[in-house]
């Protein structure tokens, strides 16, 4: 059932340029057609030096200059034909997973090695491209040979032919005795590359941490065992290859050599003129050279049918959110920023206690709302769940009274500015991670959104100020710098609902009490979801949710929950104040 599936995926890659691989093919038809005849013009020339006719010779000699320039163009436009669908494939399929994997969910890239995953968006792309370049390309040239070639030789002498290619069999038999090792060598070839390419991207992300604990060493180490498992794999498959293409050269040596055994008695009886000998000789030599490269064909072809699985496993996977059938399409700037829960519960595949437990709230739009807890109490998968990047049953979140199951994704996030905990900057200037989510923003939007984040100030001071470079991740940049940029960066697509899940624990409390203040003002004042551990802050908001074991168990102002004697909030805020004093 497999391989009709890798037939059926090729053709879904080469349909689109179905007809440059007509051009193509049928070019190299014409190639072997020359060759075929080519050769025989030689042995006819041979005959002409023979009889000492010179001026058949340059005849025979010109007619095959022109044969053969006409040759070499075509087949030259042939591979620039199959070699070329082969590139377009190839940028065809690294456009389609990339489209692919940014629709896919968050968790995905949770449970997927990322190494692997660009392994297979870059390497096995590559097997793919040269799978449908040089293995199309030589397969069709040795079924073209075998059409041509040998009905030519057939035509001269049929018991030298049938001398020639009796061993061709042995041939096709051992490479089929080695296609499924060579299969199976290079799906593990595949395999070390990822994670070796795994190991990269990770310890490239983390350089910073392994210098922190001094783990150079044991990285090093680490490294070097999988690449010496990725050097073995590549040495059991060289060693596979060229055991394979020295007994084929062997076999096409033998074949040769029982043609020139057979062809000398048959000159000697006078039963087989010069000509043919020659022509012969030529053509089995022109035959053999398809049929010998079977074995590069094979690498390329088994290569190409284990990326093949690899990258269809990918496109394969089916995102858990994404637009119903029926999704509503409300522009962002038609919501107020009513957010209603009712009965809201969620639990992560891996476990049994439900992270979110019938949780109920409405914030009013415009509200600033503080969610404390401890860790692990779930206020982070409360702030996943409103944008849905987390995959919540229908009826049970509302925006504006729609539910968000029933929205278009593109609507209900445009309408959200989430700052996740961890503030990813891209490897460019502050001005371009500022504006991302709204690449046209004017300067002075760009401005105005760094200054409500209590950013501005300290990018004035930097050298090029907002084309400032910030570096990958934007390591150049402190903690707190980080996380403010990010909010400036929510802000500039001024949406009507903000979440910052913990997005401030770099920021000291008073200017994490400014940002808020900021937010709270203005013409046109965001709902706000603050989700922070930093007490003296959260106590600013208008309301407060305070969460434990997946529920809201308090919800109020600053002064009414601390009136509650023995609540979570008023155990929370004394342990931040006997904090602040022992500092």
């Amino acid at each position: 059932m497999a391989r009709p599936s890798r037939f059926r995926h090729v053709w879904n890659y080469i349909r689109p340029y179905r007809d440059k691989v007509v051009q193509g093919v049928v070019a190299l038809f014409f190639v072997n057609l020359l060759t075929a005849r080519i050769q025989i013009e030689i042995g006819a020339g041979v005959d002409a030096l023979k009889n000492n006719d010179y001026r058949q010779v340059l005849i025979y000699a010109g007619w095959i200059f022109g044969m053969a320039s006409v040759m070499m163009g075509m087949r030259l436009w042939s591979r620039m034909l199959l070699f070329g669908v082969g590139r377009q494939v190839e940028f065809d399929l690294k456009q389609k997973i990339f489209d692919h994997l940014l629709i896919m969910d968050p968790a995905y890239f949770g449970n997927n090695r990322i190494g692997d995953l660009i392994n297979r968006a870059t390497s096995d792309v590559d097997s793919v491209r040269r799978m449908l370049g040089f293995a199309v390309l030589s397969l069709f040239n040795m079924i073209f040979a075998y059409c041509t070639i040998l009905p030519t030789m057939l035509n001269i002498n049929v018991k030298l032919s049938l001398v020639a290619v009796s061993v061709y069999p042995i041939m096709l038999l051992i490479v089929n005795l080695f296609a499924g090792r060579m299969r199976g060598l290079q799906a593990q070839v595949q395999e070390q590359l990822s994670s070796v390419s795994e190991l990269i991207q990770e310890d490239m992300s983390g350089i910073a941490l392994i210098k922190i604990y001094a783990q150079e060493a044991n990285e090093r180490n680490a490294f070097r065992s999988l690449n010496r498992d990725l050097l073995a794999a590549n040495m059991d498959m060289a060693k596979t290859r060229t055991i394979l293409f020295r007994i084929l050269e062997g076999v096409v040596a033998f074949s040769s050599l029982l043609v020139l055994w057979v062809g000398a008695e048959d000159l000697a009886s006078k039963t087989l003129e010069i000509k043919d000998f020659v022509s012969l000789i030529l053509l089995t030599g022109q035959l053999a050279f398809p049929t010998a490269l079977m074995g590069f064909t094979l690498t390329a072809y088994q290569r190409g049918e284990v990326s093949i699985d690899r990258i269809e496993t990918i496109l394969a996977e089916v995102p858990q959110i994404q637009d119903a059938g029926n999704a509503i399409a409300i522009p962002p700037d038609n919501l107020q920023g009513q957010l209603t829960a009712k009965g809201l519960t969620f639990t992560y595949p891996a476990q049994d206690q439900p992270a979110l437990d019938q949780v109920n709230f409405q914030i009013e739009p415009g509200e600033t709302i503080a969610v404390i807890g401890p860790i692990g109490s779930g206020k982070s998968t409360l702030a996943n769940t409103m944008p849905r990047l987390l995959a919540i049953d229908p009826g049970q979140l509302f925006v504006d009274g729609h539910d968000v199951t029933e929205m278009r994704l593109q609507d209900l996030r445009g309408a959200i500015a989430y700052v996740p905990q961890e503030s990813f900057l891209f490897s460019t200037s502050i001005r371009d991670n500022i504006r991302y989510g709204n690449p046209f923003a004017e300067p002075f939007e760009v401005e105005q959104a760094a200054q409500a984040a209590q950013m501005d100030g300290e990018i004035q001071n930097f050298p090029k100020q907002y084309e400032t470079m910030v570096g990958e991740r934007g390591i150049t940049l402190s903690g707190g710098q980080r996380q403010r940029t990010a909010l400036a960066r929510a802000l500039v697509i001024d949406s009507p609902i903000l979440i910052l899940d913990d997005a401030l624990s770099s920021v000291d409390n008073q200017t994490a009490t400014k940002i808020l203040q900021n937010l709270s003002t203005g013409t046109r004042r965001k709902t706000v979801i603050f989700i922070s551990h930093q007490m003296s802050a959260a106590a600013t908001a208008d309301r407060i949710f305070v969460m434990d074991a997946g529920k809201v168990m308090q919800v109020g102002t600053h002064e009414t929950l601390l009136q509650e004697s023995g609540g979570l909030y008023e155990k929370l805020w004394n342990q931040q104040k006997l904090a602040a004093a022992l500092n």
